[in-house]
């Protein structure tokens, strides 16, 4: 199973990412305890000379983390033939215990280094390293989620094999199974469109709030995540029953497959857009008093909650498209 060529990319990409992190949050224990900015010390010039190659590096790292997130559920779901059983990525996940923790890990990460990114790339427009020592306790926190993610992965397939019987989506995702998938999928439909919508709307409220006002940055950054989470319970409760046309189709993950036209990719791609970038809006605003970024960094989070408010649109505007053109009622059912 190692010798998949998806698996085999996944797995020397993390390694790489794991060791890369490690030693740049090592790095980072020495520039939260040493750094001083105002002193011409030779150890200063070093960390200097050192921290922009450094942030540099991690920075393509982590920009691969936010691919593999991807890549690592097309593999998934492009395997799930091997398993009799499983119809899409549902079924290799549940092929052993390391599947889904391997997953949640991998969604934390992409946000987390998506975060990073930010702060990194704000860090880049201030003549003094404003948020150096920001970004790397940053990088520090990510750190044990990186390394944990790699060895759980790297678990998860070595344990894979094909003569496995595993779960199907139905079975999973139905709301006469237990667990908090089944629980979720329950949720009943039309308030969960309610909430779906409400939650998006007060959102673009909040963002359209900031933008004009320069007001409200942690009430975007926490509705962001509000978003993300009640965008994920209602993709299974309602919108997949639209995508796939069925009353009891619940699953997350067949809507990256092709009967589907691929819309599951361009949907989480648009959600988690619109997630990280509404929490850096509300990340960056505790920076705003910086003497080196009072210029650039409100500008900066403009553009960030430009991004979150046309992510959180698109991806609006594909779920109401599903729903409006499919004859398919929740009544129906």
């Amino acid at each position: 199973m190692m010798l998949h060529p998806n698996i085999l990319a996944l797995f020397f990409s993390s390694l790489m990412i794991s060791l890369m992190t490690l030693y740049a949050a090592g790095y980072g224990i020495l520039i939260l305890r040493r750094w001083d900015i105002s002193s011409g010390s030779e150890l200063q010039l070093a960390l200097e000379r050192r921290t922009y190659l450094i942030s540099t590096i991690i920075s393509y790292f982590l920009a691969f983390q936010l691919v593999s997130l991807f890549l690592f559920i097309q593999t998934a779901d492009s395997i799930c033939h091997l398993f009799v059983g499983a119809m899409c990525a549902v079924g290799t996940l549940t092929a052993n215990d390391f599947g889904y923790p391997t997953l949640l890990l991998k969604v934390l990460s992409f946000i987390l280094a998506g975060l990073w990114l930010i702060l990194n790339y704000v860090d880049n427009l201030g003549y003094d390293y404003p948020l150096i020592r920001a970004k790397y306790l940053l990088l520090l926190f990510t750190a044990p989620f990186v390394l944990a993610e790699t060895l759980l992965q790297a678990v998860f397939f070595l344990k894979l094999t094909p003569d496995i019987i595993t779960s199907c989506c139905g079975a999973l995702f139905s709301q006469a199974a237990r667990g908090i998938a089944s629980e979720v999928a329950a949720l009943p439909g039309v308030p969960m469109q309610a909430a779906f919508y409400g939650c998006l709307l007060v959102t673009f409220a909040a963002g359209a709030r900031f933008w004009l006002r320069g007001k409200g940055a942690y009430l975007v950054g926490i509705l962001s995540g509000i978003s993300f989470l009640v965008s994920i319970a209602a993709i299974i409760s309602f919108i997949s029953l639209y995508i796939y046309e069925m009353p009891s189709h619940h699953c997350p993950f067949c809507v990256l497959q092709k009967e589907y036209g691929f819309i599951g990719y361009p949907l989480y791609a648009l959600l988690l857009s619109g997630t990280v970038s509404g929490l850096g809006v509300g990340l960056l605003q505790r920076f705003r008093s910086r003497q080196s970024l009072l210029k650039t960094l409100p500008s900066v989070q403009h553009k960030l909650v430009a991004l979150s408010l046309i992510s959180f649109l698109f991806f609006a505007v594909i779920v109401t498209w599903k729903i409006l053109c499919t004859s398919f009622t929740l009544q129906s059912f």
